[in-house]
């Protein structure tokens, strides 16, 4: 299959992940995001893992259902803006909102970013204090939905699970270059949920 190809199929198999997440719930559908990703990383051409004959599955913190929380949204006049790559250059998106939300005692706000290309899609990469320590040191993504990575809304109401953060591809290989997480959207907490670097 082509590169293309190969693609539009990891992409409308993320998606296909993330609608079973949404219908389902608790650590079981999370459980099920895990396996759905492992098995991506282990057999799909467009993987990001490097060996994939000695990869084991991804490391995550425990699941605790109080990362779980809905975030307001918030909208603001469109503001371009560029965001800093893994490697050297920029990504184009435009600032569209903010999210507001508090989760495990913790006030807190994002940014909401939107890609600057057709079709668009929402963005929302984020560091906090676990970045550069047991997570990486660029931050972490929790909604991409032009890759299919969304938890759902109902109005102004969004659904924020960091059980479900996840690195970068980047983080794995050095083939991607991947837009960090801009200065706002720094947490100055420790999300100790999602996706977190080997410990193994």
């Amino acid at each position: 299959m082509s590169s293309t190809l190969d693609l539009w199929d990891y992409r409308r198999q993320v998606q296909g992940i993330y609608r079973r997440v949404r219908e389902g719930e608790g650590e079981e559908a999370w459980q099920e995001w895990r396996q759905g990703r492992d098995a991506l990383f282990a057999g799909h051409p467009q993987s990001p893992i490097e060996d994939r004959t000695s990869f084991r599955g991804l490391d995550y913190f425990d699941y605790d259902p109080e990362w779980r929380t809905h975030a307001r949204f918030t909208p603001v006049d469109d503001e371009p803006t560029l965001i800093n790559t893994s490697m050297e250059g920029t990504s184009r998106f435009v600032k569209t909102g903010t999210l507001q939300f508090e989760v495990k005692g913790n006030h807190a706000s994002l940014e909401v970013l939107w890609l600057d290309a057709y079709g668009g899609g929402v963005f929302l990469p984020f560091r906090d204090t676990t970045s550069g320590a047991s997570t990486y040191g660029g931050g972490r993504y929790l909604l991409d939905t032009v890759k299919g990575a969304d938890l759902g809304h109902a109005g102004e109401e969004v659904v924020l699970d960091f059980n479900y953060s996840y690195h970068p591809s980047c983080v794995h290989s050095p083939r991607w270059a991947c837009p960090l997480a801009p200065p706002g959207n720094h947490l100055g907490f420790a999300v100790e949920a999602g996706e977190r670097l080997s410990t193994g």
